[in-house]
C-alpha cells in the first residue's frame, strides 16, 4: 500500500524555501542552494536516486502548482500525476511531458493520488499542504534532506503546526544530511 511521504529539501535554520517566494524565484532568493545535493555523488546520488524510485503519484499545494508549472514544463516526474490541493478547482490538465493535473480538495486528493500511485508512494510538494496533511493525520513518513545552508528567513516547515516524528534508520551524510521519519499517527492510527 503507498505511503503519503514528505520528501523535502530543509536549510539549517528550518526554511525549504528563501525570503521573497515568487514567479522569477520559485524557491525564493538563495532557495535553490538547497537542491545543490541532488547534482552529488555517492550518499547524496543515491537519496535522490531513492526519491525518483519511490515516487508514483504527487499531492502538491496549489502555490507550489502555480510556481512550478513553467519550470517544470508539466507534471514534476514525466508521467507521474499530480495531484493540486486547492479550493480553486478547475478541469484536469495534461502537462507537456505526459503527466496529468488534477485539482481537488485535500483528502479527495489524497485518497486518489494513493490510487493512482499503486505499489509506490505518494510524495508531498509543498510546505502549507505538508502542514494541512500532518494536522489531518495523513503524513505517514518526512524525508528530509538537511542543506548546509542558512537562509535567515523564507519558508518554515509544517508552518507552526505540531507533530511527532519517529527516526528510521541511520543519518546519511553527504552534502547533505539524509534522514527519515515516521509520522506518530493519532491514537490507534499508528502506520
Amino acid at each position: 500500500m503507498s505511503k503519503v511521504v514528505l520528501d523535502v529539501s530543509m536549510s539549517l535554520d528550518g526554511f525549504t524555501a528563501g525570503p521573497n517566494v515568487r514567479d522569477e524565484e520559485p524557491m525564493g532568493d538563495g532557495g535553490e542552494r538547497l537542491h545543490e545535493w541532488m547534482a552529488g555523488d555517492g550518499a547524496d546520488a543515491r537519496a535522490f536516486e531513492e526519491v525518483n524510485a519511490i515516487v508514483g503519484a504527487t499531492v502538491i499545494g496549489r502555490r507550489t502548482f502555480d510556481l512550478g508549472l513553467g519550470p517544470w514544463g508539466g507534471t514534476p516526474w514525466p508521467g507521474v500525476p499530480g495531484f493540486v490541493v486547492t479550493h480553486r478547482t478547475r478541469g484536469d490538465l495534461l502537462g507537456d511531458n505526459g503527466g496529468k493535473f488534477v485539482f481537488d480538495g485535500l483528502e479527495a486528493s489524497v485518497r486518489r493520488a494513493k490510487e493512482a500511485a499503486g505499489d509506490k508512494d505518494v510524495l508531498v510538494m509543498g510546505a502549507d499542504v505538508a502542514g494541512q496533511l500532518l494536522e489531518a493525520d495523513l503524513l505517514d513518513e518526512v524525508h528530509l534532506h538537511l542543506a548546509p545552508v542558512v537562509l535567515g528567513q523564507g519558508t518554515g516547515l509544517f508552518a507552526g503546526r505540531l507533530g511527532e516524528l519517529i527516526p528510521v534508520g541511520e543519518p546519511v551524510a553527504g552534502a547533505a544530511t539524509h534522514l527519515r521519519y515516521r509520522v506518530r499517527r493519532a491514537a490507534g492510527r499508528d502506520a
